[in-house]
C-alpha cells in the first residue's frame, strides 16, 4: 500500500507516515495505533507487538496463558459434566474468598506470572462450587466466581491478550448477575468495559461507562466507601477510554465526576482491589493527558504525584506513563532512569507492558551510535534489543 493512501486512511499526510517509518517521530497514542490497525486490517495487538507470558516463569514453572486458555474456553463451562471431574467436597466459601483475596493482592504487587500460574487452578475450583451449593451460599460462589474472572480479564489485558480477557470479562459478567450482589455487578461491568477498551472498541466502552454510571446511582445516595471506589474507578476506566477516542470533554467530565467521588470519600483507599481516590485520579489525569497528546500537561503534572498511597501495580504504571512524557519532551535520559528505577520495584510488569518495550525500542531505533549500558541492558531484559 502506497504511503500516500495509508496516510490518507488515517488522515495524515505522507510525511508523517514516512517520519514514523523511519523512528523520526514516537507514535505511542494507541487512538493512533488502533487507526492505523484499522487501516492495514490488522489486530491492534499486532502493532503494539506485546508478547504473551508464554515462557517458563520462577513463579509458575509453568507456561502460564496457554493453560489459562484451556480452562477458559473450556466448552463444558458451567454444566454438570463438569462436576464429573470433582467427586469430593466443594472448597469453602471462605477458603474461595482467601485464595481471591490472594490473587488480587498479588497482582497489585505486580506478580504478574504468580497470579496467571493460581488462576489455572482456582477458576475450575470455583466453578465446582456454584454447582455444588445452592441458595444464597451458591450466589456467594457465583460472585467469587466472577471475581475470580475479572482478575484473569486484568491480567489477560497487561500480557496484550485482549480476545482472551474479553472472554474472561463476559464469563465474569454472567456470574456476576448470578450472584444478584450489586457491589459484584459493579465490579464486572468496569471489568467488561476495561476489556472493550483493551480490543480497540473505545466507543463501546464509552458508551459502557455511561451505562455503569446509571446502574450505580440508585446505589450512592448511602453509598459506603466499596461502593463509592467502584463508581469512581468505573469513571476513571471511561475517561481513558474517551481519550483514546480522542473525545476530550467526555474524559474530562469523567475525570471531574471521579475526583468528586475521591473528595466524598475523603481520601485514597484500596475496596475490593480499586485503589481509588485522589491518587488515583490525579494518575489518571497524566494518562489521559498523554493519550490526548497533551505531553507538557503530564509533563507538569506527572513527575512530582505522590504516588505511595497507592499499590505497586499502580505506581509503576504511572512511572511508565510519566517516562512517556519525559520521552515526548525530549528528556530521555530521566525517561531512561525512570524505567529502570521501575524495573527495580516490578521487574515483570515493565517486561510485559506495551509502553516500556515501545520506549525502549525507540530508544534503540533512533541512539546515534552505540546504546549506552543501561540501555543496552534494558533492551535485552526486555528482548526487543
Amino acid at each position: 500500500m502506497p504511503q500516500e493512501v495509508l496516510a490518507g486512511r488515517v488522515g495524515r499526510t505522507a510525511d508523517w507516515l514516512s517520519k514514523i517509518e523511519n523512528g523520526r517521530i514516537q507514535l505511542d497514542r494507541l487512538s493512533v495505533l488502533r487507526l492505523l490497525a484499522q487501516a492495514l486490517d490488522v489486530a491492534l495487538g499486532d502493532l503494539i507487538g506485546e508478547p504473551s507470558l508464554l515462557e517458563w516463569t520462577a513463579d509458575s514453572g509453568r507456561r502460564t496463558v496457554p493453560a489459562l486458555r484451556a480452562v477458559l474456553m473450556d466448552y463444558r463451562s458451567l454444566t454438570e459434566v463438569a462436576s464429573k471431574d470433582h467427586t469430593g467436597e466443594p472448597a469453602s466459601l471462605d477458603l474461595l474468598r482467601r485464595e481471591v483475596d490472594d490473587m488480587w493482592s498479588a497482582y497489585q504487587d505486580a506478580r504478574v506470572g504468580y497470579v496467571t500460574n493460581r488462576l489455572v487452578s482456582v477458576i475450575p475450583v470455583a466453578k465446582h462450587a456454584v454447582l455444588a451449593y445452592d441458595g444464597q451460599d451458591r450466589r456467594v460462589a457465583f460472585g467469587r466466581l466472577a471475581l475470580t474472572y475479572h482478575l484473569a480479564a486484568t491480567v489477560l489485558t497487561k500480557l496484550g491478550e485482549a480476545d482472551l480477557a474479553w472472554s474472561a470479562s463476559d464469563r465474569g459478567i454472567d456470574a456476576a448477575q448470578q450472584s444478584e450482589n450489586p457491589i459484584i455487578i459493579g465490579s464486572l461491568l468496569r471489568s467488561v468495559a476495561h476489556s472493550l477498551m483493551a480490543t480497540g472498541a473505545y466507543a463501546e466502552a464509552v458508551s459502557l461507562t455511561h451505562d455503569t454510571a446509571a446502574f450505580f446511582q440508585p446505589h450512592l445516595r448511602k453509598a459506603g466507601r466499596t461502593m463509592l471506589s467502584l463508581y469512581g474507578t468505573a469513571l476513571l476506566v471511561g475517561s481513558m477510554a474517551s481519550a483514546r477516542d480522542d473525545d476530550r470533554s467526555t474524559a474530562r467530565e469523567f475525570l471531574s465526576e471521579a475526583e468528586a467521588v475521591a473528595n466524598r470519600m475523603g481520601g485514597d483507599d484500596n475496596r475490593l482491589w480499586t485503589a481509588f481516590g485522589p491518587t488515583n485520579v490525579a494518575i489518571h489525569r497524566v494518562s489521559t493527558s498523554m493519550e490526548l497528546g497533551d505531553v507538557q500537561v503530564a509533563v507538569a503534572l506527572g513527575p512530582d504525584l505522590d504516588t505511595s498511597a497507592v499499590p505497586t501495580e499502580r505506581r509503576v504504571r504511572h512511572s511508565l506513563e510519566v517516562a512517556r512524557a519525559l520521552s515526548a519532551a525530549n528528556r530521555r535520559e530521566e525517561a531512561l532512569r525512570m524505567i529502570l528505577a521501575a524495573e527495580d520495584t516490578a521487574p515483570e510488569q515493565v517486561r510485559y507492558h506495551y509502553l516500556s518495550r515501545h520506549l525502549v525500542q525507540t530508544w534503540v531505533r533512533t541512539q546515534k551510535g552505540k546504546p549506552d549500558f543501561h540501555l543496552a541492558g534494558l533492551a535485552k531484559r526486555l528482548n526487543v534489543a
